[in-house]
């Protein structure tokens, strides 16, 4: 009797192409519990008898396929998801090079014979939630717009299940924006004027889903690690964006962007208390030890707005990626 082990992807989080550079494991029991994180690999865990596998996503794009000696991978998971095999009964699902876009929950069935049984169980990654918006200003992107500026700063659009944990973890912004599933929400951590209102509890603020071409908002992006080195560039002048970007080319590397200084913030601790130019156009610089002159009151990306690119004011961070 073959036995069969179905995985689906049941989030709604769309879709992109960013690997980042932390590998994680997941072990998922026979009841396809909650996984934990604790090393390199990511493992989908369950033991049945004769194998025959489908992984696949809501979207039904076939992920891993396995009947007998005949195995094959689809699609972008193709070259990187492979049956670990350790043992006869062994029917772990190693996925190597993990992206953004494999957060999210999977549901698992496990059919043999007459018997079957279902979970779902959750894939979560380790980064950190971020508000952004582009030098156009506030309340300008729709949510096309929205998932290209993510892209585009080596991040996703955030899922409503970030989002709440970044409240939880005392994110407070006070200009809604987009989320993966087309809502429209924001965090506050201390209700005020005109912040979810004065006299009202802490929350995540929720306008609905919005019209994804016509209505425009901020919007909340997700990152995570990455494969490369982000610095700060040591130069001998204060540079305009164009001498930034140059600079970063000539250091072998090329100018970073937002989601690369918060990731490194947020996950390395890195702090820099040097104003510099990134990608987008922007100027910010990473504070993790709070003090005199360099966000005194927070741990925190300051952010010193989109000045003219013509301005030598600034100095530049790069970011050079590990091959």
């Amino acid at each position: 009797m073959v036995s069969i082990l179905r995985v689906n992807f049941i989030s709604c989080d769309r879709l992109l192409q960013f690997k980042i550079g932390a590998q994680f494991l997941l072990n998922i029991s026979k009841r396809c519990k909650r996984p934990s994180f604790r090393g390199t690999t990511s493992e989908l865990t369950d033991a049945i008898t004769d194998k025959s596998f489908f992984f696949f996503f809501l979207f039904q794009v076939d992920v891993f396929v396995a009947m007998g000696f005949h195995k094959r991978s689809y699609g972008r998971f193709h070259g990187r998801v492979y049956l670990q095999d350790s043992a006869p009964t062994d029917a772990s699902l190693v996925i190597t090079e993990l992206t953004l876009e494999d957060y999210g929950r999977y549901k698992c069935e496990v059919i043999d014979g007459l018997e079957d049984g279902t979970g779902v169980v959750s894939l979560d990654l380790q980064g950190i939630v971020y508000p952004y918006f582009p030098r156009l200003g506030r309340y300008n992107l729709n949510f096309f717009d929205a998932e290209r500026a993510c892209r585009e700063q080596d991040s996703i659009v955030a899922s409503f299940d970030q989002l709440y944990e970044a409240w939880r973890g005392g994110l407070d912004w006070c200009n809604a924006g987009w989320l993966s599933d087309g809502s429209v929400q924001y965090p506050i951590t201390t209700p005020r004027e005109p912040c979810g209102g004065k006299n009202t509890v802490p929350g995540v603020r929720n306008y609905g889903l919005r019209d994804k071409e016509k209505n425009r908002y901020d919007v909340f992006c997700f990152t995570s690690n990455y494969k490369g080195r982000f610095y700060y560039l040591i130069h001998p002048s204060k540079l305009t964006y164009d001498e930034a970007v140059v600079a970063c080319q000539k250091d072998g590397a090329q100018i970073a962007k937002v989601g690369q200084m918060y990731a490194a913030w947020k996950l390395l601790g890195y702090d820099r208390c040097d104003a510099g130019w990134l990608a987008d156009g922007s100027v910010r610089y990473p504070i993790t030890r709070p003090r005199r002159r360099c966000s005194p009151t927070e741990a925190a990306v300051r952010f010193n707005g989109y000045p003219d690119k013509k301005h030598k004011l600034y100095g530049v961070y790069c970011f050079k990626g590990h091959n």
